[in-house]
């Protein structure tokens, strides 16, 4: 009872606003007249105001969540139980009620639980006797109104006891609610009566129900939420491993075992004292972040989203260290807390299947429901393991402690005779990692192991990430530990480190397997090509390839140098070692080269040759390429993706073949050109066909699709014909995920600015842009945007909508004055990103062109900002490439000066750098380039 005083020491007490409410009444002759109404009113919200203020106060000092909560329960209880005495005495003076106006009012619910955040809503039975009387309901209504006037988020019912009863049968969400009910005010006796008829009526007898609806609603919950409890953004009180999986654990312990406190589940023989006291930690740490969370939005937000998790970090006290923010080291917390709340939901489902079957004989029918029936049989060649129930469980209780690489044993059989594992296998194998030392991870029987079900032809993620959830893989890989729920704070990875790297090993098997044989081509028919040495580096470096993350050095040449020292280890031989390491310090060169370099540029394709040197290396980095983007997150692979790492591997094995020279070049510009006189002679005369083939230079014909060349060129003839100086094309591909938006008119140095302020003005992502000109001074620049429709018919729609933007910059000063207003009306959420805007000017990437890189914050009308400038600067860009990671743009620019050479001068590239580092940095307004009316107005005016 002291600490329950200490808890709420600092609160005012039920007597002291009872006494303030008091003297409203006396005050007014009515204590129900409005101006009484606004006086209770009144005083409640500074009640409630100072006590979520003194709540988070004293959250601050001792840092205790679950203490919070109570303290905001208990703020709810003094109001409602003040209010309910003030409208029974002054309001609707029920001195001398009967029996049948009896009433009680009752805590359901996470508030029948005494925890609430700042912002959970207030969820109250008015409790009845037999039917509703008019003081009842007069009651009720006064006090609901009365919250209402609040601002609160109130939930009620008002039944009597049949009704409780009888809807707790039916209905799991009422009978889940009045589980946790709690007597606040009114009539004690009522609520005693139906304590002790839902304990014999609905606790006896509806046991299997309530466990089966309980674990399938778990179930869809994190369905709905994500699977997985490492995601970026995770919802603390209904993701994976949040606070409602430790409620269910509560709510189905408390309708077996008639438990009322969490302390009592050790009595019960659910928990030990250890696991109970993991049970209170990761309950605490929730409800702290809860708190928090709730206090920082000012609502009830559950998300902890990047915009509030550094806050809330801060917050809690975490402080930077080498390598990792403040914000990074709150989430490896807290993603282990989620991890330690899904070790008690498998000890505790582990009891109810294993412990208590034999001692409660009712929960035999609710066994046989639930789950599978039991029957144990022994392994061939395996006496230390049994199968149990389809699962792999523990032949002896010292199983790990006689012979510790039995930790890695257990998933090797489990992988080979496909079983999944019994709980109670993995709770022993969480009491015996302290077996797991250094002399095991360098046991050659131990690494065998290992490798045998990290490189399986089953399903090595699986397998993996129980593992890792065991706490195996990182004591067995002492590096992998250190990057164990380790997040990085951006928008572009969805998942922590290990999580990740568990989930590109997924990936390589699926493809192995032909799951996903469609989606990713060029793999598919690469992987069966490579021998078993070749498939076993892929698998390895996949896991390693991130190892380093989280350190103040390069993740990639540190993750290198950890390759060395654990391949040798594994039994790799030493040259397989060295192209691990290789692999790693270069697993991101293939996907920069791609998305940011201009893959029609022959200095790119030699430059990534000498880079990758064999054509094995080669089809060793696609693959690993493609698994580790495809492993970042939903949406973050695309087939335009896919294309251009096709591109780059092409012309990257052309060039280690032999078959990539100027002179195959020339050749193939000419077959080209050949090619597009025959398809144009079938429509018009052969001196057009030469003509207007002619008007091409030779990048075009050579990084140019065909069919788009002689559409190109078909319409270009048209609008000779017709008179037209503008035309816009839409095309669409949902294999890429791509639109391509193709404008064909007279070039204009800022015409590539315009186009990106009316795909911004359309909401359309910029992927990449070409531009291309003829030798008639026309333009035939391609925007190639984010897909948004999965059908063909709504994007080609969408893909029209914005040509009309494209046509509109064109048009009018009033249609173009419209699409500049909507370019930047919405704000992407990025305020809680820090990135330092960089420009890098290299002369050294092209043999043509100079290469501009600019690193920022992303934002909308940030290309065109850009483009604008290099326009302003007298630069003609001939490709952009815009590839953004989250909260991060990487865009670059191919440029020339107007007489189409490179830029040299020191003093002019200065300026450049000067002038891009201004418009980029997140607080331009505007002023260091040309307005964008202007621009448009500009672009209009020299076309039309």
């Amino acid at each position: 009872m002291s600490d329950q005083n200490a808890v709420f020491e600092d609160f005012a007490s039920h007597d002291e606003l009872k006494s303030a409410l008091d003297a409203i009444a006396a005050s007014h002759e009515d204590a129900n007249c409005n101006a009484a109404r606004i006086a209770v009113r009144d005083a409640l919200s500074v009640f409630l105001s100072d006590g979520n203020t003194r709540a988070e106060r004293l959250l601050f000092e001792d840092g205790k969540g679950l203490n919070c909560a109570k303290r905001l329960s208990h703020v709810h209880d003094v109001m409602i139980s003040a209010l309910f005495d003030f409208a029974m005495k002054h309001v609707f003076k029920a001195h001398n009620i009967t029996m049948g106006e009896r009433i009680a009012v009752v805590a359901i619910g996470g508030y029948g639980r005494r925890t609430m955040a700042p912002g959970s809503d207030v969820d109250i039975l008015f409790l009845l006797p037999y039917k509703q009387t008019p003081l009842g309901e007069q009651v009720a209504e006064y006090i609901l109104y009365m919250l209402w006037d609040l601002k609160l988020k109130v939930g009620h019912a008002t039944r009597n006891v049949d009704e409780c009863i009888r809807l707790s049968k039916s209905d799991m969400t009422i009978c889940t609610s009045l589980l946790e009910a709690r007597h606040l005010t009114g009539d004690a006796q009522l609520f005693a009566e139906l304590e002790q008829r839902f304990a014999k009526e609905i606790s006896q007898t509806i046991s299997s129900l309530f466990i089966k609806e309980k674990l399938a609603e778990r179930d869809k919950r994190h369905e709905r939420m994500g699977e997985s409890r490492y995601v970026v953004e995770p919802n603390v009180k209904d993701g994976k491993g949040g606070l409602r999986d430790l409620h269910a654990l509560f709510w189905i312990s408390k309708m077996f075992y008639q438990v009322r406190k969490r302390r009592d589940l050790v009595k019960k023989g659910v928990f030990t004292r250890a696991e109970y006291r993991r049970f209170a930690k990761c309950e605490d740490f929730l409800w702290a972040v809860r708190c928090h969370l709730h206090f920082v939005t000012n609502r009830a937000e559950e998300r902890l989203s990047f915009d509030v998790q550094r806050e809330i970090a801060e917050r809690l006290g975490y402080r930077e260290k080498p390598g990792m923010e403040n914000v990074e080291r709150f989430m490896k917390h807290y993603y282990l807390i989620a991890k330690e709340v899904g070790d008690l939901t498998r000890i505790f489902c582990a009891l109810l299947e294993e412990r208590e079957v034999k001692q409660a004989p009712r929960l035999n029918t609710v066994i046989r429901n639930v789950l599978p029936f039991r029957r144990t049989r022994k392994i061939r060649g395996e006496p230390d393991f049994i199968i149990d129930n389809q699962r792999i469980n523990a032949a002896e209780e010292d199983v790990f402690e006689r012979d510790p690489v039995n930790m890695l044993r257990m998933f090797d059989v489990a992988d080979q005779h496909g079983l999944e594992y019994h709980p109670d296998l993995l709770n022993l194998l969480r009491k015996s990692l302290k077996h797991l030392k250094k002399a095991v991870a360098k046991d050659p029987r131990a690494n065998e192991h290992f490798m045998n079900v990290l490189t399986s032809t089953r399903n090595p993620e699986m397998n993996l990430r129980r593992m890792n959830e065991a706490g195996v893989l990182g004591r067995f890989i002492r590096d992998f530990g250190k990057v164990v729920a380790m997040m990085q704070f951006n928008m572009y990875h969805h998942y922590t480190v290990d999580e990740h790297l568990i989930r590109s090993v997924g990936v390589l098997s699926s493809i192995e397997q032909k799951k996903i044989s469609d989606e990713h081509p060029l793999a598919s028919r690469l992987l069966p090509t490579l021998d078993e040495n070749e498939r076993t580096i892929l698998f390895v470096t996949l896991l390693l390839h991130d190892i380093a993350k989280g350190r103040p050095e390069d993740h990639s040449i540190a993750g290198a140098r950890v390759a060395r020292r654990l391949c040798p280890r594994f039994g790799m031989s030493e040259e397989d070692t060295k192209t691990v390491a290789w692999l790693i310090e270069e697993h991101l060169t293939m996907s920069m080269v791609a998305q940011s370099r201009d893959l029609n540029d022959p200095k790119t394709i030699k430059d990534f040759a000498n880079v990758v040197q064999s054509l094995r290396r080669l089809k060793l980095l696609v693959i690993l390429t493609v698994c580790d983007i495809r492993a970042v997150g939903p949406g973050v692979w695309n087939g335009w993706k896919g294309q251009l790492l096709r591109t780059l591997y092409a012309e990257t094995e052309l060039m280690l073949t032999g078959g990539y020279s100027e002179a195959n070049r020339d050749a193939r510009s000419a077959a080209a050109r050949d090619r597009l006189v025959a398809a144009l002679g079938e429509t018009t005369s052969a001196g057009q066909a030469m003509e207007y083939s002619a008007l091409h230079y030779k990048a075009y014909l050579l990084h140019t699709d065909f069919d788009d060349q002689v559409r190109h060129s078909a319409k270009m003839l048209q609008m000779d014909q017709t008179g037209e100086r503008v035309d816009v094309e839409v095309k669409t591909n949902a294999f890429t995920a791509i639109t391509e938006l193709t404008v064909i008119c007279p070039d204009h140095p800022r015409l590539l600015a315009v186009l990106a302020a009316a795909c911004a003005s359309a909401g359309a992502k910029i992927d990449s842009a070409s531009a291309f000109t003829t030798r008639d001074g026309r333009a035939i620049d391609t925007i190639f945007i984010n897909r948004e429709f999965k059908d063909d018919a709504d994007e080609i729609r969408r893909g029209e909508r914005i040509g009309h933007h494209v046509n509109g910059m064109f048009s009018g000063a009033e249609a173009r004055a419209e699409i500049v207003r909507k370019t930047r009306r919405v704000k992407k959420n990025t305020r809680a990103f820090r990135i330092e805007p960089f420009v890098r000017i290299n002369n050294e990437l092209s043999d043509q062109q100079t290469v501009i890189e600019i690193e920022a914050l992303d934002r909308p009308g940030l290309l065109y900002d850009i483009t604008s400038v290099v326009a302003d600067l007298g630069l003609d860009i001939r490709s952009a490439h815009i590839t953004t990671f989250g909260e991060k743009a990487v865009d670059t620019l191919y440029v020339t000066d107007l007489t189409g050479q490179k830029v040299t001068g020191k003093p002019r590239q200065s300026r450049i750098r000067e002038r891009l580092a201004r418009v980029v940095d997140p607080d331009y307004a505007g002023e260091a380039a040309m307005p964008m009316e202007a621009t448009a107005d500009a672009v209009a005016r020299a076309i039309s």
